[in-house]
C-alpha cells in the first residue's frame, strides 16, 4: 500500500494509523483484505481485516453490503472501502457502504493460513 500511498491520499482514503485517530464520520480504508468465517452469531455480518503499511482496520460489511459486493471481496486481493468510522467499547471499525477493488500493478500474496 505504501507503493500507492500518495494516490491513495488525494483520494480521501485513510491509513489504519489515521483510523484510530479520527473519531467518527465518514471514512475510506484501503489495504490487503482478510475475511474470516463469520461466527453463527454474527447475523450475516462479515468482518473484514484490511493491512497496510501503518496496521490493521477492522471493517464490518452488513449482510446486504456483502450481497452486493460479495465477489470483489472474495476475490481481489486489494481493497477500497469506503463507509461509516464508529469507536465502540474502544474498539475502532469501518462499516462498509461500498466495497471495490484496487486494481494496478498485479502483485503475489503469499497465503498465511492459520489453521
Amino acid at each position: 500500500m505504501a507503493l500507492r500511498r500518495r494516490e491513495l491520499s488525494l483520494r480521501g482514503v485513510l491509513r489504519a494509523s489515521d483510523c484510530r485517530v479520527s473519531g467518527r464520520g465518514g471514512a475510506s480504508r484501503g489495504g490487503h483484505g482478510h475475511h474470516a468465517p463469520a461466527p453463527g452469531t454474527a447475523k450475516g455480518f462479515v468482518f473484514l481485516t484490511l493491512e497496510d503499511e501503518t496496521g490493521i482496520s477492522n471493517i464490518i460489511v452488513r449482510p446486504d453490503v456483502f450481497a452486493r459486493e460479495r465477489i470483489t471481496i472474495l476475490e481481489e486481493p486489494f481493497l477500497l472501502v469506503e463507509g461509516i468510522l464508529q469507536n465502540q467499547d474502544n474498539v475502532t471499525a469501518v462499516r462498509a457502504e461500498r466495497v471495490e477493488g484496487i486494481t494496478g500493478v498485479p502483485v503475489e500474496i503469499e497465503s498465511h493460513d492459520f489453521y
